[in-house]
């Protein structure tokens, strides 16, 4: 899955990062359609996810998903939304500093854990009863990145989100 390095100049510049990303939020959603729990920090686990959240043991492509802090106004105005919180749009974690699209296929590290971007991470449909008609469309392109735990630890609020490859 992971990228073989490009020495083109396109893949050199996809290989560049004006700086470190940085964790500004964090949840687990410990059942369908239960309220996702807010925390401070989040103890992911090699291959399978989440501790505590619904989603751990299942596909370890998705077993932690992160959105663009960036990204949260553009979904808000595109619902017609004043503003929306992260955990109406149940990611695990809500990264700034970093395009998260661009670590497709890349190691990166938060906290103590490495992670592989494994893919888009797509609305579901029940972003129109969370969020109001047209949310779908709204989150097209803004869902945020699907990763798989390469390495487990604890990941914190606060963390810096770091390019490995």
């Amino acid at each position: 899955m992971r990228r073989p390095p490009d020495s083109s100049m396109l893949g050199q510049l996809m290989g560049r990062f004006p700086r470190p990303g940085r964790v500004d939020w964090l949840g687990v959603r410990p059942a369908r359609d239960a309220p996702v729990e807010i925390r401070e920090v989040v103890e992911a686990v090699a291959g399978k996810g989440i501790v505590g959240d619904r989603y751990a043991g299942a596909s370890g492509k998705r077993g932690i998903t992160l959105i663009q802090a960036e990204h949260l106004s553009v979904i808000a105005a595109l619902a017609g939304l004043e503003s929306l919180h992260p955990a109406q749009l149940r990611r695990n974690v809500v990264v700034s500093g970093i395009p998260l699209l661009a670590l497709k296929g890349r190691l990166f590290r938060i906290g103590d854990a490495v992670l592989e971007g494994t893919g888009p991470c797509d609305p579901c449909s029940k972003m129109e009863a969370a969020l109001g008609e047209g949310a779908y469309n709204a989150m097209r392109g803004h869902g945020g990145l699907c990763a798989r735990i390469v390495e487990g630890g604890p990941i914190r609020r606060g963390d810096a989100v770091v390019v490995l490859d």
